[in-house]
């Protein structure tokens, strides 16, 4: 494998065809700043929103509460506690940044305002019928965050929903599914 010459190191990245190099006292481009948006639904937005809240008025405090509380035990360096409380200070703090990031960098889409003429998009609701057993099944395409099979809400970027966008009402859809390919036919597309 490939190795930075800077560090040393074996890196992947080296093998990508026609990657820019970067040096290590060169100004880095625009580029690597900018994220690229990422689609969610109202909902998603707003369960993010309300677990942010969650994470940074309530269980930042119980952290930092319990940390206190191990302190006060005494010496730190044996102390299972504090090493524990620390661990869990770390990941709400890993957390809270990811899902800042997330809402930061999402665009959010409401399925009611969507005007796609029929069409299978990001927030439809997609009535399936699957073309070998006959079962009818409904999913509503969603952020990979909202994603739940159980609520019939999949992600866009599961085979099934790749497959299915930009297709309409009685066309029908083959997927390249873990277990073989499947057939299914568009019964109905809303968007609610």
């Amino acid at each position: 494998m490939p190795t930075c010459a800077a560090s040393g190191l074996e890196n992947p990245a080296f093998l990508i065809p026609d990657f820019p190099t970067i040096q290590l006292n060169q100004a880095l481009p625009d580029w690597i700043f900018k994220m690229a948006k990422f689609p969610m639904t109202v909902l998603g937005a707003e369960k993010l929103r309300a677990e942010l809240h969650n994470l940074k008025t309530v269980e930042r405090h119980k952290v930092i509460a319990a940390i206190a509380e191990a302190r006060s035990h005494g010496d730190l360096s044996e102390n299972a506690e504090y090493d524990a409380a620390k661990e869990k200070q770390s990941f709400i703090e890993g957390r809270i940044a990811e899902v800042e990031s997330k809402l930061s960098n999402a665009q959010i889409i409401d399925p009611l305002l969507l005007d796609a003429e029929g069409r299978c998009v990001f927030g439809a609701t997609v009535e399936l019928e699957d073309s070998s057993s006959g079962d009818a099944v409904t999913y509503q395409i969603v952020g990979d965050d909202e994603a739940d099979i159980k609520k019939g809400k999949i992600s866009i970027g599961s085979p099934i929903a790749r497959a299915l966008i930009g297709k309409y009402a009685d066309d029908e859809v083959e997927v390249q599914a873990p277990g073989g390919v499947r057939k299914y036919l568009i019964l109905d597309v809303r968007y609610e």
